[in-house]
C-alpha cells in the first residue's frame, strides 16, 4: 500500500476521533502519542498519577489502529521469561516446543514498569531496539509493528527501580497525561451514566498494513537545513549546559526529526517548521538528560535545563 502525504492528516484525525469516544479532553496527548506511533521506535513512557486514563490510551490506540494489544502488569517477581516466553517441554510431542510471551503482540503496555527488576527491565531493551528476541540462541523478529507503551507512577519509590539510562533513551518521548477539568470531569461521568457499562466499544480505523504506509509516506516530509541545525544545537545545547553530567545522545536528535516530521504531516504540511521541533523539546528530550546530584530530587530540573537551552539557541527563521 502507498500513500501520499497529503492522506496522512485525514487519516490521523480520525484515528484521533475514534480515541477520543473513550479519553476526554486530552487532545494533544492524543496528537503526540499518534505521533509517536507514525515513527519507527516509537516508544512512549507514560509517567503520571493512577487512574489518570494511562492504560485506556493504550487499548484505544490498538483498537483504532487494528493492532494486537497485550498487557503486561510489572512486579518485582516477574521475570524476563514471562515477557518473552521460553520452550517447554511437551510429553505428547517428546521435545521442547516454544510458548511465545506477551511480546509478541503489535502493542506492549508495560504497566508500572519501574516496579520490575532490572534484569526484568533489560528483557524489553533488545525489543524496543532491534525488533527481535533471542531465545535459546534462536532469534525470532517481532510484529511490525512493534510498539512499547510504558507507565510508572512518580510518587511511589518504594518497592521501585529506576529504569537504565539506556532504557530511557529508546523512548522516544515521555509523556504527563495531567488531570482532566472540572468540566472535562463531569464529561466522563455523563459519557458512563450513558453508556451504562463501563467497557468502551471503539471502531477499527486503519490496520497494521496501512500504519506502516503511513510511517513511509511521513519519509516524503521535508526538512530544511536550517531546522536540522536547529535541532543539533538544541542538543548540543543539552551537552554544554552546567546542571546536566550527561547531554541528550544522537538518539535524542533523531527523535526531535522524527517527530517533527511527523507533526507537520499530521497538520497538512509537507514541510517542518522551527515550531514543530519546540513543541517536542520536552517530551522528546527531558527523560534523556542525567542531571549533576544536587538536582537530583528537583522533579522539574529537566524542564528547566530545556526551558533555558530553547532560550538560548537562536530560532531559524524559515
Amino acid at each position: 500500500m502507498t500513500l501520499k502525504t497529503t492522506e496522512i492528516a485525514p487519516l490521523t484525525n480520525r484515528i484521533i476521533a475514534e480515541v477520543e469516544k473513550a479519553i476526554v479532553g486530552k487532545h494533544e496527548v492524543l496528537e503526540k502519542v499518534m505521533a509517536a506511533f507514525l515513527t519507527s521506535g516509537g516508544h512512549v513512557l507514560l509517567e503520571d498519577y493512577p487512574g489518570l486514563a494511562k492504560t485506556l490510551i493504550a487499548n484505544s490506540f490498538a483498537n483504532a489502529l487494528g493492532l494486537t494489544f497485550k498487557r503486561i502488569q510489572f512486579t518485582p517477581d516477574l521475570l524476563p521469561s514471562d515477557i518473552t516466553g521460553g520452550y517447554i517441554y511437551d510429553r505428547v510431542q517428546n521435545q521442547f516446543v516454544l510458548r511465545p510471551g506477551p511480546i509478541f503482540a503489535n502493542i506492549i503496555l508495560a504497566d508500572e514498569i519501574n516496579r520490575a527488576s532490572p534484569k526484568t527491565q533489560s528483557a524489553l531493551l533488545e525489543a524496543m531496539q532491534e525488533y527481535q528476541v533471542t531465545l535459546e540462541g534462536e532469534t525470532m523478529p517481532l510484529p511490525d509493528p512493534f510498539i512499547v507503551i510504558a507507565t510508572q507512577n512518580p510518587i511511589e519509590y518504594e518497592g521501585t527501580f529506576p529504569l537504565p539510562e539506556a532504557q530511557l533513551d529508546r523512548f522516544i518521548m515521555k509523556l504527563s497525561v495531567g488531570y482532566p477539568t472540572p468540566a472535562e470531569e463531569q464529561e466522563i461521568l455523563r459519557r458512563r451514566r450513558k453508556r451504562r457499562q463501563d467497557a468502551f466499544t471503539l471502531e477499527q480505523v486503519v490496520d497494521a498494513e496501512t500504519l506502516l504506509a503511513l510511517r513511509e509516506a511521513i519519509e516524503g516530509v521535508h526538512v530544511d537545513d536550517d531546522v536540522e541545525r536547529y535541532i543539533v544545537e538544541l542538543v548540543e545545547g543539552t551537552r554544554q549546559n552546567r546542571h546536566v553530567a550527561v547531554g541528550a545522545s544522537p538518539r535524542g536528535s533523531l527523535a526531535l526529526l522524527k517527530l517533527a516530521r511527523t507533526w507537520a504531516a499530521m497538520h497538512g504540511r509537507t514541510f517542518v517548521l522551527p515550531d514543530d521541533v519546540k513543541l517536542f523539546a520536552f517530551p522528546g528530550l527531558s527523560h534523556r538528560l542525567i542531571l549533576e546530584p544536587d538536582l537530583w530530587m528537583n522533579r522539574h530540573a529537566s524542564a528547566d535545563v530545556i526551558t533555558e537551552v530553547l532560550r538560548q539557541v537562536p530560532v531559524p527563521v524559515i
